[in-house]
C-alpha cells in the first residue's frame, strides 16, 4: 500500500495494489474508488484531501514493522 499526496491539487491517492485501474466509481463527491479488470479495489482518490482528512498525522497499527517502509 502506498500513499501519494499531490500538493498542487491537494489530492491523496491510496494505492492498494500494483494492478492498473480499469473502472472508477465516485462514491461521494470528491472520493473516487479505482477497480481493476476483475472488479477488485486497487485505489482510493480523495480530492481536497487537506479538508477531508488529517494529513498531519499518520498511524499504522498492527502492520509488521519488517514490512513497513517510510519515504519522505
Amino acid at each position: 500500500m502506498k500513499f501519494h499526496y499531490y500538493k498542487e491539487t491537494d489530492s491523496l491517492y491510496i494505492e492498494l495494489s500494483d494492478k492498473p485501474g480499469k473502472d472508477v466509481r465516485e462514491v461521494v463527491p470528491g472520493v473516487v474508488l479505482d477497480f481493476d479488470a476483475k472488479g477488485k479495489l486497487v485505489g482510493i482518490d480523495i480530492d481536497r484531501a487537506s479538508k477531508v482528512v488529517n494529513l498531519s498525522k499518520f498511524e499504522a497499527l498492527g502492520i509488521p514493522s519488517s514490512k513497513l517502509s517510510v519515504h519522505a
